[in-house]
């Protein structure tokens, strides 16, 4: 009994059969069965419509976007996203817009001219790599390098500024990088330069950027309300319920499915995209891997880096105290000396007072016992010590 996609896609063949052509092929067996499970399951199940076919496949959307083939939907697309009504006037080569090996991060990658001058790349990745941003820039300078020499080539000596038109550069994420997934609600973003004072300046270079995963999350089982909506879904879903739903509103996609599926019947041809697909998928893992584990070596050499600076910092702050420790020492042993000497010039004044009183008490004896015979001074003038003559001069009263 035919599945619903058969139902609008005739061509479309079943499970067994697939697997007879298959099982009757050497050549065919060999490189199916060198699959794993998953992997034949998932082939058979886009092959004879049980799931809808990937339109991301690298040879599926180059076969649907071809400029030369057919240029109506590529620009149809593009109008949709750069807002305005444009015609393509040729394809562009593009091995030199990617920078040394760049290539391999990018499934598709169609750059076209405009008529009006202008340039429109846009590429499909599977898996958003690191720096987004700063990559796409290098790209769109590379493309307006490109157009300027051959713009300028061209004209010669009546070459001006202005015959150098807008570099679009279009990318649409299957799996979209961390920054995007910051905004949820948004599977759109446009980008151009601006001042911050108002002076408008056209500075030719504009990007957007498309997260798939993000509209898909945004418009599950939400109808389709629009044009760009529709290619959207028509890039991201694989559900066959979802894609009767956009051939019902927009038949024009249904052309574009029967293509995909006209590539199925060949399945020499089929089985050599879906062969690529995983080896590109195996590349872009490798590569987003080795992303996340420079990541990781730069997290951690930033931590090795603080943690050696700490341990400079606690270094240095350990030498500040033991030679604040060392300077407290020294000052506790001035002032224990300090201290010692203090006590000794204590025990000299202690015993001087001492004797003091004692020869002062004698001294006081005496005159008592001299005092009636009026040799007062004589006593005094006796006293061995100064301090103790003072000191009996001030009793007397004598001065």
């Amino acid at each position: 009994m035919p599945n619903n996609l058969q139902q609008y896609f005739p061509m479309i063949r079943t499970k067994e059969e697939i697997l007879s052509e298959i099982d009757n092929n050497r050549k065919l067996s060999a490189r199916f069965y060198g699959w794993s499970l998953q992997q034949r399951g998932e082939f058979l199940s886009f092959c004879a419509g049980v799931k809808g076919v990937k339109v991301l496949y690298d040879s599926f959307s180059k076969e649907i976007l071809n400029p030369e083939k057919a240029p109506e939907r590529l620009e149809d697309l593009l109008s949709l996203l750069i807002r305005k009504n444009v015609r393509i006037l040729c394809a562009l080569p593009n091995d030199s817009t990617r920078i040394a090996d760049e290539n391999t991060l990018v499934v598709t990658d169609i750059v076209v001219e405009l008529e009006d001058g202008s340039i429109a790349n846009i590429e499909i990745q599977k898996i958003g790599y690191k720096f987004p941003g700063e990559r796409c820039a290098c790209y769109s300078a590379d493309m307006l390098l490109r157009q300027y020499k051959r713009v300028r080539s061209a004209r010669k000596k009546g070459f001006s500024y202005e015959d150098v038109k807008n570099v679009y550069t279009i990318v649409l994420f299957e799996q979209s990088p961390e920054p995007f997934q910051m905004f949820r609600d948004t599977y759109v973003h446009y980008f151009e330069q601006c001042s911050d004072s108002g002076l408008e300046l056209e500075l030719l270079q504009k990007y957007i950027f498309i997260p798939l995963d993000i509209f898909r999350k945004n418009h599950y089982n939400k109808t389709i309300e629009s044009r760009l909506e529709a290619w959207l879904t028509f890039f991201s879903e694989d559900n066959p319920e979802r894609i009767i739903e956009l051939i019902s509103s927009y038949p024009e996609f249904k052309f574009m499915y029967e293509d995909i599926y006209r590539i199925c019947c060949n399945m020499e041809e089929v089985m050599g995209i879906f062969s690529e697909e995983l080896r590109i998928l195996d590349r872009n893992t490798v590569q987003l891997m080795i992303d996340e584990m420079q990541d990781e070596l730069n997290t951690l050499n930033q931590q090795r880096d603080t943690l050696s600076a700490e341990r400079d910092t606690l270094s240095a702050e350990r030498d500040t105290l033991s030679a604040e420790r060392d300077t407290l020492s020294a000052e506790r042993d001035t002032l224990s000396a300090e201290r010692d000497t203090l006590s000794a010039e204590r025990d000299t004044l202690s015993r001087e007072r001492d004797h003091l009183h004692v020869e002062l008490e004698r001294m006081k004896q005496l005159n008592r016992a001299l005092a009636g015979q009026g040799r007062t001074e004589d006593i005094i003038k006796a006293a061995t010590n100064e301090a103790c003559r003072e000191q009996l001069y001030k009793e007397l009263g004598i001065c």
